[in-house]
């Protein structure tokens, strides 16, 4: 398995706001805006996504890792040993992806894009 990027995911309560402030102060440009979830990026494909509440899972990730085989990394959160707080799912925007939780209490979105 391979990472091909790690993103923060940082929750908001009010999106508009705090895309208008991160596009203003950092002058990123939102290249993804699903409504609840804006991620936002620079020319060298540097990112961040504000969100408010997860479309599908009831506890917001605080980071997402994304790898090349998303299969491969939910079997070793399991062989790890790791809470599964969102099975492996395929998510209807795209991405198959899992949540865990590691041991400081940190929810980690693992995925990828079909």
């Amino acid at each position: 398995m391979k990472i091909q990027r790690i993103v923060a995911d940082l929750t908001v309560a009010d999106l508009p706001a705090a895309v208008q402030e991160h596009v203003e102060v950092l002058g990123l440009d939102v290249v993804m805006d699903h409504g609840w979830i804006v991620t936002l990026a620079d020319a060298d494909g540097h990112q961040l996504s504000l969100m408010t509440t997860d479309a599908s899972v009831p506890v917001n990730p605080d980071v997402s890792v994304f790898v090349d085989d998303v299969g491969a990394a939910h079997q070793a959160a399991i062989t790890a040993g790791v809470e599964i707080v969102h099975p492996l799912t395929a998510e209807p925007w795209g991405v198959l992806r899992f949540f865990y939780r590691d041991s400081s209490g940190r929810v980690i979105n693992v995925g990828s894009h079909a």
